[in-house]
């Protein structure tokens, strides 16, 4: 089925289905290979990237359909998801379907809540739906052209985040079980695209009370073995509620 009737076709079952000019757009964070990565993916007939998304059932809470939402595009629940802002400026989207009949679903103007999520990237199932041709992870140092509004989107999500780390701890859901300290300040740096003083970073990191110390270290390499830490979830969660004092 060509895209044009897979989207007539599905448009009769949206209608019915969800809550009419309201969407949900995910900006999906990952750390991989010493750098900030967001999850993109192409639409069938587009040469542009997009942001994974979908639609609110008509019987379903927001954050609900979100977490659905992400389940259908990761593979996993184990993400963390924040809402960080409501797009809905005029003609934000229907202009991607001007050649489609007006009473289509995807041509109505819809107003879209942003989440953003941070997902462990080997924990990441990459699936093509019937509407995408590729589903890729892209550095944010290096972002192809966006689809609609969502490099907007994207901007906000990364300001967003950005925002958080001077209040709330940041690595949980994005580094693996253990880690070393060099790799969580490359994660911190990769956020806030910008070097921070080593000896500062340790110092800061450290007085948050967040980490546990392993009693192991990281094999092979030219130079001595570094430490190995965890998150301790206890504090890490608490720090989550109550926040953070700090500025990176």
């Amino acid at each position: 089925m060509d895209f044009k009737k897979l989207l007539e076709k599905r448009s009769e079952e949206s209608w019915k289905r969800f809550i009419p000019t309201l969407s949900i757009d995910c900006v999906i964070f990952s750390f991989h290979e010493n750098e900030l990565q967001v999850l993109l993916l192409k639409l069938r007939d587009r040469e542009e990237w997009g942001l994974p998304g979908g639609y609110v059932e008509k019987l379903e809470n927001v954050d609900d359909a979100a977490i659905r939402i992400l389940k259908d595009r990761t593979g996993t629940e184990n993400i963390y998801l924040q809402q960080f802002y409501t797009f809905g400026n005029l003609n934000r989207s229907e202009f991607a379907f001007q050649d489609y009949d007006d009473n289509m679903w995807h041509k109505q103007r819809f107003i879209s809540i942003g989440y953003y999520a941070l997902a462990e990237h080997g924990q990441v199932k990459m699936d093509i739906d019937e509407f995408s041709s590729i589903v890729k992870w892209h550095s944010i140092e290096n972002l192809p052209e966006f689809m609609m509004d969502h490099r907007a989107i994207f901007d906000k999500a990364l300001i967003t985040l950005r925002e958080q780390l001077n209040n709330h701890p940041i690595g949980y859901n994005l580094l693996p079980e253990k880690f070393t300290m060099p790799e969580l300040q490359k994660l911190y740096e990769g956020i806030l695209g910008k070097k921070l003083n080593r000896g500062n970073f340790y110092r800061k990191i450290l007085r948050y009370d967040i980490l546990t110390k392993l009693d192991e270290s990281r094999k092979g390499g030219a130079h001595k073995a570094p430490d190995l830490y965890s998150f301790d979830w206890e504090k890490y969660n608490s720090a989550l509620k109550e926040g953070l004092q700090g500025n990176w």
